[in-house]
């Protein structure tokens, strides 16, 4: 039944309200034969923040990803969101066609009303909360066919996996632009339109190329002509590899219409590290740093600092000692990464860990807040060390 004029004024005398004070109009609600719970799956209700709002209404779309075994993600074309379900007390109407006041013009609606039907209700609704991307299953899905060069029997074999850039989007759980920004982090390029990431061997038999040719041209590691080294270096690998390469290790520029690359000399150390690294359970420091300056291009030095995140020293053994520890290696969950940072030292200061940790803090957030939560810190020697907040088995 349908409510008259003198029921709604009956009704707001029975509650003290004035009439005079509110809008002419009156809204009378009802739900209709066809009324569903959003529980019931037909619907359910997104919390947005303004920008997505506005990013929905002018036309952009945004992805639910995740496997089976996964927690549902939500991403725009440059952002993360973590799906939560969000309970409230107040049923929450879904009510198509309903004008709220600033709608209503009290001379089109002067006594009148208006009878709106409603659609459905829900006492839940989804919400994101912004979260870092998951990327660690790119590097894992590339890394099981890693790129040997065109002669490799891998190239021949079928049964080996490749994926394009439509099947990354599938299966990682972040928006393109991350995944594009990571897919440059992890150096890996695109090969007869899918990607690949480059096996570490071929990466440095690549560099080492460029390396000899820039020592017996004499060039400057600041300008390194790109046409000469496809010409000079063309017929023993890919020109495509020669310039991935060249992207990989350095910074490209144009210089009176000639495209050049001037190389990072902390990219090239870092990489002949690894190489020293990665077939040494554990290396004698001083012995390594000797090695390690013997091994790389004449003029550049190395230093310490270049192997943040990439290797670790430890200076209480005697003699001292450096290992390979990549952070791509670590866990992605937050207290995984913990738990396994402090398996393999129990007291770390914040100089040596926050190499590891950097990756995990979230917008806004700091070091010092990570270490705060998932560390306790104690003076040892006068310096400040952390220490796991629960027992490590």
């Amino acid at each position: 039944m349908r409510r008259t004029r003198d029921e709604v004024d009956a009704t707001l005398q029975i509650a003290k309200l004035n009439p005079a004070e509110l809008l002419p109009a009156v809204q009378c609600l009802g739900f209709g034969p066809g009324a569903s719970a959003a529980a019931g799956g037909d619907f359910c209700l997104l919390e947005l923040e303004p920008v997505l709002c506005q990013q929905l209404e002018a036309g952009c779309s945004m992805v639910i990803r995740g496997d089976k075994d996964e927690q549902a993600v939500l991403c725009s074309k440059d952002k993360t969101y973590d799906l939560k379900i969000a309970d409230t007390s107040n049923m929450l109407l879904l009510i198509p066609g309903c004008k709220i006041p600033g709608q209503l013009k009290m001379e089109e609606t002067h006594c009148n009303i208006i009878h709106t039907e409603i659609f459905g209700f829900s006492n839940n609704y989804w919400e994101l909360r912004r979260c870092r991307p998951k990327l660690k299953k790119l590097k894992r899905l590339l890394m099981a066919n890693t790129y040997e060069g065109p002669d490799s029997q891998k190239e021949k074999d079928s049964n080996y996996s490749k994926y394009t850039t439509e099947d990354l989007l599938d299966q990682i759980q972040a928006s393109e632009e991350e995944i594009m920004a990571q897919l440059q982090v992890l150096n890996a390029c695109e090969i007869e339109g899918y990607w690949r990431i480059l096996e570490f061997d071929y990466e440095m038999k690549l560099l080492n190329h460029v390396t000899q040719l820039v020592d017996s041209e004499s060039w400057s590691f600041t300008k390194v002509p790109l046409n000469i080294c496809l010409q000079e270096l063309g017929p023993l690998e890919p020109e495509e590899m020669i310039e991935h390469c060249l992207k990989c290790y350095g910074r490209r520029y144009t210089e009176e219409g000639e495209i050049y690359f001037e190389l990072s000399a902390d990219k090239i150390c870092r990489a002949t590290a690894q190489m020293l690294l990665q077939n040494a359970v554990k290396f004698n420091l001083a012995e390594f740093q000797e090695v390690w300056q013997q091994s790389v291009p004449e003029g550049m030095i190395t230093r310490l600092e270049q192997l943040k995140g990439l290797a670790l020293v430890d200076r209480q053994s005697r003699p001292e000692i450096i290992f390979l520890l990549k952070v791509d290696d670590l866990p992605e969950d937050n207290q995984e990464r913990f738990n396994n940072l402090f398996s393999l030292r129990e007291k770390w200061t914040e100089e040596d860990i926050a190499p590891y940790i950097q990756d995990l803090c979230g917008e806004k957030q700091t070091i010092g807040a990570l270490l705060t939560k998932y560390a306790r810190s104690s003076m040892q020697n006068g310096v400040k060390v952390y220490n796991s907040r629960r027992p490590i088995s």
